[in-house]
């Protein structure tokens, strides 16, 4: 069962979980597009009702929590336990294991719900993912109106290719992985990178000369609650870009989970210059 199929990450995992011959059961809030050799499971990650009946017959989860309050998990962990299937949870880089508190609300839900999962004894296979190179669609409306991406100036990071991650996790899910070490692998991009650093890749794909503005908090969060984030959502991203530190961490564990090295935002850049047109 995937969460989140409909999501940017979510849609890479089915279609590689459908190349390699897996049968697909995708837990989503409502029913979508059909998709052939995918089942449809129409329900909420905090309904047991719902969940116990998605949950009947699979062996495998993809799990990656969308909500801020981790406390709702526990039903979900409740009805994971009764089913016993494997759990493979997307979470965070950004992590600190020695922290008593994360730096920002989204990266202690990360936290919070590896430990519920872990103190069930569900023993999950959790990968913790650096940014991902989709959250650039983001920028969309921007560059179809103009040549300037303006938003928060937030930390640099090791951002990775969704497909790459997505790669990870199917690995993961079918077993075909050699076993890193006892400690949850970290998914990262070959490079470190700011957002004027990806806008500029970003130009160079799309034959622009684009620029980044960093633009002031009430500006960016303005944006973003007329782009439709709730309020609660916006906060936590501010807080994020505020207190999260820059990350100059690379890693080869893409590779070493799929056997090919991670892709640069570069290359994502050109796959998906359309979109930005």
């Amino acid at each position: 069962m995937v969460t989140g199929a409909t999501g940017n990450l979510g849609r890479e995992v089915v279609d590689r979980l459908q190349a390699h011959g897996a049968h697909v059961r995708c837990l989503v809030r409502d029913r979508a597009a059909p998709h052939p050799g995918v089942e449809w499971a129409v329900g909420d990650l905090t309904n047991p009702a719902a969940l116990r009946a998605a949950l009947v017959g699979i062996d495998a989860v993809f799990l990656i929590w969308p909500l801020l309050d981790s406390a709702l998990a526990h039903d979900l962990v409740a009805e994971l336990i009764a089913a016993a299937p494997r759990v493979v949870y997307l979470s965070s880089t950004a992590i600190d294991d020695e922290a008593d508190r994360q730096s920002d609300p989204i990266v202690q839900v990360h936290a919070d719900v590896e430990a519920l999962l872990r103190n069930a004894g569900l023993r999950p296979t959790v990968l913790r993912s650096d940014t991902l190179a989709s959250n650039a669609r983001g920028w969309i409306p921007q560059l179809q109106a103009g040549d300037v991406v303006s938003g928060p100036d937030i930390a640099r990071t090791a951002v990775v290719d969704e497909r790459d991650a997505a790669d990870a996790a199917v690995a993961v899910l079918l077993g075909h992985y050699d076993q890193l070490d006892d400690k949850p692998p970290l998914l990262t991009g070959p490079e470190v990178l700011g957002r004027a650093d990806q806008v500029a890749l970003l130009g160079v794909a799309l034959r622009r000369r684009l620029r980044f503005q960093a633009a002031t908090a009430d500006l960016s969060r303005s944006r973003m609650l007329t782009g439709g984030g709730s309020e609660q959502l916006v906060e936590a991203l501010f807080a994020a870009s505020l207190r999260r530190p820059e990350s100059n961490r690379i890693t080869d564990h893409v590779e070493r989970l799929t056997g090919r090295p991670a892709g640069t935002f570069a290359r994502w850049a050109i796959d998906h210059a359309g979109e930005f047109s």
